[in-house]
């Protein structure tokens, strides 16, 4: 039994390892991936002697996806969390406290947006209950749409802006109700008389649990220890040209003849791949449009005056290159020992690759004057690395949980085939995991 996984970032990675478990060890599993490393847009380097995740850095700790991967492979004793510490937003050319009692930005109520936004925008918010809500169940819309109605437009650029952007590299006009915050759609569709309401229906029960969960020696850890357990053979530094349907599976240039696969891909490479076998299945897929970003990882001397907040977020239209900055050393207790302080600077919206073309230099330059500006710190680096990820990440336009059902729907016809990925049901590394966890149970059942 031979099975082939394209694709080898976290999504590939958790589906080779459940198709090991599931079809034992005599099934020749193949990863075949395009860079020359595995991992994906997930990647951790070591900075003056010591590891930093320079892609993804935390997760959601309310999935139960890695924790229970992390277990399984019994690297539980690397998950740590969040020092609780809170970000800031720069708006207006100074640090407010991120508002409290939100969805993704959107509040519940007024005093949850007072100081970040002014007196008119928080009568629009007090006011919003009294005005008629029209929403039709089933529908979509861009989150920005919604909110600049309902609440102004200094909402959506100052607070729902900023927490999007950190997602999906987006902003609240292109990324879709439905699919990003499905429990306020879901509040919508049930007839709630406002947005307030919506609101805090959608919101999570007070809990104890951390939000998100880390790893303390980056996320490498647990792409090497399922790269171990899936006992895969990764072929690295290869393309996947082109897939075509056979009498008895499917065969992969330049891998050959497999019994199963799985795409565990990009949305481009998906269409592309399956442009031959499933025109439609392709189109649906190439319409996923993506966003680039680029992240610059800053050592600085130990001392160096940073505030006392997990980060700072940049609200949309300030004269700023940088859309946020994670103050690592304060966010993360396990960070806070080590001999430098750890800052990394984001780059990149949805719409604006501009930052793509600059040099590293030039990169370094703008995340060291930045952090100048919202810190107010004398910032001087001893160390800074630069990645670049070209559309490394999906927007979630409206309409996508439709589209996504429609390629599922599409593809259900090719026996053998399934997918996997941050197109799918979520951007989040739980949400991947999840993706190629489900990929691997469809394939097994297909091979019982």
């Amino acid at each position: 039994m031979r099975v082939a996984v394209v694709g080898g970032g976290i999504s590939g990675l958790v589906a080779a390892y459940r198709l090991r478990q599931a079809l034992g060890e005599s099934a020749e599993l193949i990863l075949v991936e395009r860079r020359d490393r595995v991992g994906g847009i997930l990647r951790t380097v070591d900075i003056e002697g010591d590891p930093v995740d320079l892609g993804a850095e935390a997760f959601v700790g309310r999935r139960p996806e890695i924790p229970e991967l992390m277990r399984e492979l019994g690297i539980e004793d690397q998950l740590v969390f969040p020092a609780g510490k809170r970000p800031l937003v720069w708006s207006e050319r100074t640090g407010h406290r991120l508002p409290e009692r939100t969805l993704m930005g959107i509040p519940a109520a007024p005093e949850s947006v007072a100081g970040l936004v002014d007196a008119q925008t928080l009568d629009l918010v007090a006011t919003e209950p009294s005005r008629p809500l029209n929403w039709t169940p089933g529908a979509d819309v861009s989150v920005g749409e919604l909110v600049r109605d309902r609440f102004g437009e200094q909402v959506v650029r100052r607070s729902v802006d900023p927490l999007l952007g950190g997602v999906y590299a987006g902003l609240a006009d292109s990324i879709g109700v439905r699919a990003a915050l499905p429990t306020l759609a879901a509040a919508l569709d049930r007839g709630v008389a406002s947005l307030t309401q919506a609101v805090s229906e959608a919101l999570p029960p007070p809990s104890t649990t951390p939000v998100f969960g880390g790893i303390r020696d980056g996320y490498r850890v647990l792409l090497e220890a399922l790269r171990a357990a899936a006992d895969v053979k990764a072929e690295t530094g290869t393309a996947a040209t082109r897939l075509t349907r056979t009498a008895s599976g499917w065969h992969i240039d330049p891998i050959g003849d497999v019994d199963a696969v799985i795409l565990a891909t990009p949305a481009p490479e998906t269409a592309r791949l399956l442009h031959d076998v499933a025109p439609f299945a392709a189109a649906l897929a190439g319409g996923i449009e993506l966003a680039s970003s680029a992240v610059v990882a800053l050592a600085l001397p130990v001392d160096t005056a940073l505030p006392d907040n997990s980060g700072i977020l940049v609200a949309t239209g300030e004269p700023l290159r940088a859309k946020a900055f994670t103050l690592s050393s304060r966010k993360w207790p396990h960070l806070a020992g080590r001999d430098v302080a750890l800052v990394r600077a984001s780059f990149g919206r949805y719409g604006d690759d501009s930052t793509q073309s600059w040099s590293d230099d030039d990169l370094v330059t703008a995340a060291v004057q930045d952090l100048t500006t919202v810190t107010g710190a004398e910032i001087r680096p001893v160390h800074a690395v630069v990645q670049r990820w070209p559309g490394g990440l999906p927007q979630y336009a409206p309409g996508h949980v439709s589209r996504i059902l429609e390629l599922r729907s599409a593809t259900t016809d090719l026996p053998g085939l399934a997918l996997a990925g941050s197109y799918l049901d979520g951007v989040g590394v739980p949400a991947c995991a999840a993706t190629g966890a489900k990929a691997a149970a469809l394939i097994a059942a297909h091979l019982g």
